[in-house]
């Protein structure tokens, strides 16, 4: 299992956070001693490592299960899984690939920036490849799809609900009879002209 996902940056400010267990201590402190786990490591040691000093902020389910940290650093972002034996080390990196260029076409090229300002997006990404610390996805092109498919939605539900929405047939008409504020205030603007 999955007991979080986590990305910050190399000055170990945290940019996304996601715990799948409970939490028996402070968010902050976790975070702050995985970046001390992952941080000193030069890049010619292997990405993952034993986390016995975490058993006491995460707890697994099965008491006897050991957590491990798994991590990819990508420029100026640490992307850090924590899991349990259950999980394939390898494999997990393989998924904080697909996590990773998932993010990249969200976000063409994704950087710290992206995390900051776009957050909910980069949640929603997460969520389409992990739910409830089990692997849903790993396909980019399904994960990109669905990424797609409910900005749509949002986009279409956004201007259905907006009274200020233009008519017309579009994607914010109202339907046949129903006008618009806009649509009427634009047709009184209109009709001046033609007297």
């Amino acid at each position: 299992m999955i007991h979080g996902v986590l990305i910050f940056n190399t000055s170990g400010v945290p940019r996304l956070t996601k715990f799948y267990s409970p939490l028996h201590q402070s968010e902050q402190t976790l975070v702050q001693r995985i970046f001390a786990l992952v941080a000193p490591r030069p890049p010619s040691l292997c990405n993952f490592l034993d986390a016995p000093e975490l058993e006491a902020f995460l707890s697994p389910q099965d008491g006897g299960e050991r957590l491990r940290v798994v991590y990819r650093n990508y420029a100026t972002l640490y992307f850090v899984f924590v899991v349990d034996s259950a999980e394939s080390e390898l494999g997990v990196l393989d998924l904080i690939q697909v996590f990773v260029e998932s993010l990249d076409r969200a976000f063409e090229n994704v950087c710290e920036l992206d995390l900051v300002f776009h957050f909910d997006e980069a949640h929603h990404i997460l969520a389409e490849v992990i739910q409830g610390g089990l692997v849903l996805e790993t396909n980019v092109e399904e994960i990109e799809r669905a990424v797609h498919d409910a900005a749509k939605a949002r986009k279409d539900s956004y201007a259905s609900a907006n009274p200020l929405s233009l008519g017309g047939g579009g994607i914010g008409s109202r339907g046949p009879g129903v006008q618009t504020p806009l649509g009427w205030l634009t047709g009184k603007l209109t009709g001046v002209g033609a007297r």
